[in-house]
C-alpha cells in the first residue's frame, strides 16, 4: 500500500489554512448571486498518511459553524473516498465522493439528492502549490451532462 504514490495525494493539505469561500446563494435555481465569506481549516494526516482529517470553521454571513472532512485511500480501487460531516446536522454524513488525482487535479464524484431530486456531485482540487490550493463543488441535475459550480474555497497556508 505504501508503494502507491497516490497514497500521498493529499499530503500537501496537512497544516493550517485561511479560507476564502465563495458560494452560490441559490443552487440549481439559475441563480447568479454569490456570497463571499471567510473561514479556517486545520488538516492532519492519519493512519500513516493513508487517511486525513480536516476541521473547518465556516463563517457564513448568517453565522458560523463547524464541519469535518474525512478522507481515506482505498488501495484496491486506488481512489480516495471523502466524507463530509456538517456540524449543523451531526447525525448525517453526506454520501462519500470517490475519485483520484491526474496531472495535479483531483476529481471526485458521488450520487446524492438536492431538494428531494437526484443529483451528481463533483469535487475538484486544483491550483495546488506549497502555499495555496482550490476546492470547488458542482452539482449536476442531469447525470453529469451539465454542471453548476456552487461553492469555491481558496486556501492560503498559515505559516
Amino acid at each position: 500500500m505504501d508503494n502507491d504514490p497516490a497514497v500521498h495525494d493529499f499530503d500537501f493539505f496537512a497544516g493550517k489554512w485561511c479560507v476564502h469561500h465563495r458560494r452560490l446563494k441559490e443552487r440549481l435555481a439559475g441563480g447568479t448571486e454569490w456570497q463571499d465569506f471567510e473561514g479556517t481549516t486545520t488538516a492532519q494526516k492519519l493512519m500513516g498518511g493513508h487517511a486525513n482529517l480536516d476541521d473547518n470553521t465556516i463563517e457564513l454571513p448568517s453565522g458560523s459553524y463547524r464541519a469535518v472532512t474525512l478522507r481515506a485511500f482505498d488501495p484496491q480501487s486506488k481512489e480516495w473516498i471523502i466524507w463530509w460531516l456538517d456540524g449543523r446536522n451531526p447525525g448525517h454524513l453526506d454520501p462519500p465522493v470517490r475519485g483520484r488525482f491526474s496531472k495535479g487535479v483531483g476529481t471526485f464524484y458521488a450520487d446524492d439528492t438536492f431538494n428531494a431530486k437526484p443529483i451528481r456531485v463533483r469535487f475538484v482540487w486544483s491550483h495546488i502549490t506549497a502555499k495555496s490550493c482550490r476546492w470547488e463543488q458542482a452539482f449536476s441535475p442531469d447525470g453529469g451532462t451539465t454542471w453548476e459550480a456552487n461553492w469555491v474555497m481558496d486556501f492560503t497556508r498559515v505559516e
